[in-house]
């Protein structure tokens, strides 16, 4: 199970762009997001690096966080509508 922070996942559009972004590289993922919480937990059988990196190009910038619940600092983005408050952006 990978585990990431995703600060610039401000909508249910991210969440389902996110989605798409882990299944291209494995179709049987599964990927349960906590839009509240900014994050998202991913059951694939495609290693971490593959996962991160489908999410980036993507345009979202994951931190993914380790066992123990700790992430990394993460960056700022206008990606989707998470730069603009009339789109639903904070």
């Amino acid at each position: 199970m990978l585990a990431f922070r995703i600060d610039d996942m401000t909508c249910g559009h991210c969440v389902r762009n996110i989605a798409e972004a882990v299944r291209t590289v494995d179709a049987a993922a599964r990927v349960d997001a906590d839009l509240a919480r900014r994050e998202v937990a991913i059951d694939s059988r495609a290693g971490e690096d593959a996962v991160g990196a489908a999410i980036r190009a993507a345009g979202y910038a994951p931190v993914r966080i380790d066992a123990a619940g700790a992430s990394g600092a993460a960056t700022a983005s206008t990606h989707c509508c998470g730069g603009d408050p009339a789109r639903g952006g904070r």
